[in-house]
């Protein structure tokens, strides 16, 4: 029994704790590139590029075939082995085993090969950008989560203050120090933030919920996150010039890497293409046997009467006659040949080499040339495109890391001002030289500066951590 109370004991604190999991942004990312349903589909991808790749090395080996077959005859048939015909039923079976190779293909087995190698780049490329992608979709709702939950302590903590300030006017009102409609109009700012409280905690919900169905979560009621120990961490990287964090993005980024391998991957289809005008020369082998259950019929020296004497001629002039001696046949019914001998028997090989020269196919090929190089020129155009793509986003990303930067700063310069008002306020409330309405207004002035300085700092967090990956910072190195 204490064994039984003992593992129960052990169940509720592993599922406790389980519940009580709050979860960090590097464990969110990890977690989201594991099961993200799009990553997933990009490692598919490259599994199939694999395929392609060892499918172009099976070109360069050797074909091997087997075969066989069984048939029965009745009737009128010819036999296979005597070529005559005859009326009887038999057993036919046939093996044979065919090995052919290509010598020269045009040299298209080598550029396909070439290409399933590319291929194989080019999908690891785009899985690289997926990554990325969903890195930052699950660090933008991370922050946003975070972000709900400090403005939700802010709102927290200065209704702690109201409600202290309505403790304090209700001891004023009833000694006569304030009018009574200061300690309504305080309580009316504690309703007012009683229902931001809830809205603060619902938008917290709600985010959570996004970010949970981000990571394919469908416990929401129990996921949290961690929300302490994130701060802004600058490696300097506003400071660089914008041309040398766009030279680097042009170096690092998948986007880029991905255009570029196709323009090779359209290369290569335009040797392939080519290869078509070229003969082809390939070399078979081939091995065959049969057996067959029939009988045959041949004819033999009789033993008992092995000679026949028959007059050929006669004399001329005497007129006598002239005979002679021939082997007495007779025809004999003969069983078919054991089935392993006669596979030694009637067995048989044929090899040699055959050329195919292409002369005209309709325009196929040179059709097939030319659509292979409108496709060259069409993903060199779109690597250049990809590129200015790129360097407008760069010079997007640039500028909103600064002005974020900028935000913050000034948001922080007037969230002190804010402060020294409301401490200035707060004093003259006090002392009953200003009215609660203004005395709110202030308070409120507060609060919302406190939230701008939250919204502030965590978009130029976010907006940070996209400049430093395009300048090459891998996702699982950039620090929060």
């Amino acid at each position: 029994m204490k064994k039984i109370i003992s593992i129960l004991i052990v169940l509720i604190t592993i599922s406790s704790q389980a519940q009580n999991k709050k979860w960090t942004l590097i464990e969110c990312v990890q977690y989201a590139l594991e099961n993200n349903i799009s990553v997933k589909q990009s490692e598919l991808d490259i599994a199939t590029a694999d395929i392609d790749r060892l499918t172009a090395i099976g070109n360069f080996l050797p074909s091997l075939n087997a075969g066989s077959s069984v048939s029965e005859n009745t009737g009128l048939s010819f036999n296979p082995l005597t070529n005559n015909a005859q009326t009887t039923t038999f057993l036919s079976v046939n093996g044979n085993i065919n090995v052919g190779y290509t010598l020269f293909d045009g040299l298209r087995n080598i550029r396909t090969l070439q290409r399933a190698k590319i291929s194989k780049l080019a999908s690891q490329y785009r899985l690289d950008k997926m990554k990325d992608d969903i890195s930052l979709f699950v660090a933008n709702g991370y922050l946003q989560v975070i972000l709900n939950k400090a403005n939700l302590n802010v709102l927290q903590s200065q209704n702690e203050v109201t409600q202290e300030q309505i403790e304090r006017t209700e001891q004023l009102v009833e000694v006569g120090q304030l009018p009574r409609g200061d300690l309504l109009e305080i309580k009316a700012v504690n309703a007012s933030e009683q229902q931001s409280i809830i809205n603060a905690e619902n938008s917290i919900q709600i985010s959570l919920i996004g970010l949970a169905q981000l990571l394919l979560i469908k416990d929401y009621e129990t996921f949290d996150i961690e929300d302490e120990g994130y701060d802004i961490v600058d490696s300097g990287i506003v400071n660089k010039d914008i041309t040398e964090i766009l030279a680097k993005s042009k170096e690092t980024r998948s986007e880029i890497k991905i255009a570029e391998q196709n323009v090779e991957l359209a290369k290569k289809d335009v040797q392939i293409a080519k290869g078509a005008n070229l003969p082809t020369l390939s070399a078979f082998f081939g091995y065959n046997t049969r057996f067959v259950n029939t009988t045959s019929f041949n004819q033999q020296v009789d033993p008992d009467n092995p000679f026949l004497t028959q007059q050929i001629g006669v004399v001329e002039g005497t007129g006598q006659s002239v005979v002679g001696q021939f082997p007495n046949t007779i025809v004999q019914e003969v069983a078919a040949d054991p089935f392993i001998n006669q596979l030694y028997q009637n067995d048989g090989i044929g090899y040699g080499l055959s050329l195919n020269i292409p002369i005209f196919n309709g325009f196929a090929t040179k059709g097939n040339i030319k659509r292979s190089k409108i496709n060259l020129e069409r993903s060199k155009f779109q690597l250049e495109q990809t590129e200015l793509d790129l360097e407008s986003t760069v010079y997007q990303a640039y500028v909103d890391a600064k002005g974020s930067f900028k935000s913050y700063e000034a948001a922080k310069s007037a969230l002190e001002s804010q402060e020294l008002a409301y401490e200035y306020a707060k004093e003259r409330y006090d002392v009953g030289l200003t009215n609660a309405f203004d005395f709110s207004q202030s308070k409120l002035r507060f609060d919302n500066a406190k939230i701008e300085v939250n919204r502030a700092k965590y978009d130029y967090i976010f907006k940070l951590k996209v400049l430093e990956l395009y300048f090459g910072i891998p996702v699982t190195e950039l620090k929060f």
